[in-house]
């Protein structure tokens, strides 16, 4: 029975995918940054662990115990992080370094220290979280745009590196996904951003805080948490996993708006979004 180690398991897509692949037969390794939220993943008979992707010490012991418990591990799913709203003029160095902990340097630690043990075994998977937003930028996004840009840079260099061996880097561009991304991302943005001495007050409160606090998601092409989860798991039970997987059909509209646009254009039709 393969492994996989899965983090940001609270809620939408690490939870989606952590059900999906465990009633699909696989040992589900299911992480939360939360103690209330590992109970919760442990209450619905999941494998749970806390982990903190920015806590090195938290990831080794993880993957020790892992080790020690199945001698293998088979496949990591760095999936943990969240969006921070707000213009780039308003974000301060430390709020930027925030984002960049927990969806980048993050995940780059799990990865390395996942490394050491493919490397040993001589196998491995690691599908990386990613975004449209790796793909292109949105306005007012900044923060999380670049976390998500940095991650394809690393795993396409990562990609190179072993193209030669039995270990696959999978990335996947999700687009816009039914969870609890927007309620996260309301909380940071009130937190971080100061609004009113923006220069971006007005679009701000009449705009920005309106489409985060709305319960309903009106977003185009909306697709439920379960479509990353069977992406996932097509990834899982393929033999050479494909480098980069689309999800939703936003993803692809805009995935080949960037390829075939001069940048003026593409930023006019990205502006209106």
């Amino acid at each position: 029975m393969a492994n996989i180690l899965i983090t940001g398991c609270s809620s939408g897509i690490g939870l989606e995918t952590a059900k999906l692949l465990k009633e699909k037969g696989y040992k589900v390794y299911a992480t939360a940054r939360k103690k209330e939220d590992v109970l919760m993943l442990q209450e619905l008979d999941f494998i749970a662990y806390k982990l903190d992707v920015t806590n090195h010490i938290e990831i080794a012991e993880l993957l020790e115990k892992i080790i020690k418990l199945d001698k293998t591990l088979d496949a990591v799913f760095n999936n943990a992080g969240y969006g921070q709203p707000g213009a780039v003029e308003d974000l301060s160095t430390e709020t930027l370094k925030e984002q960049f902990e927990t969806n980048f340097f993050g995940l780059h630690e799990v990865t390395i220290q996942a490394m050491r043990i493919f490397r040993e075994q001589g196998y491995g998977k690691i599908i990386q979280h990613s975004s449209v937003l790796g793909i292109i930028s949105l306005k007012f996004r900044g923060a999380y745009n670049a976390s998500k840009y940095a991650i394809e840079g690393i795993s396409d260099t990562l990609r190179q590196e072993v193209i030669n061996d039995n270990i696959y880097i999978s990335t996947i561009n999700t687009g816009p996904v039914t969870s609890k991304f927007r309620e996260n991302a309301l909380k940071k943005f009130n937190e971080h951003i100061n609004i009113k001495d923006s220069y971006f007050r007005t679009i701000y409160e009449k705009e920005l805080k309106t489409r985060l606090e709305s319960k309903e998601d009106t977003t185009p092409f909306n697709l439920p948490a379960s479509s990353v989860a069977k992406v996932v798991l097509k990834i899982m039970k393929s033999k050479k996993p494909k480098p980069r997987y689309y999800v939703t059909i936003a993803t692809y509209i805009l995935g080949f708006a960037k390829r075939v646009l001069s940048t003026n254009l593409l930023d006019k039709l990205l502006n209106k979004i």
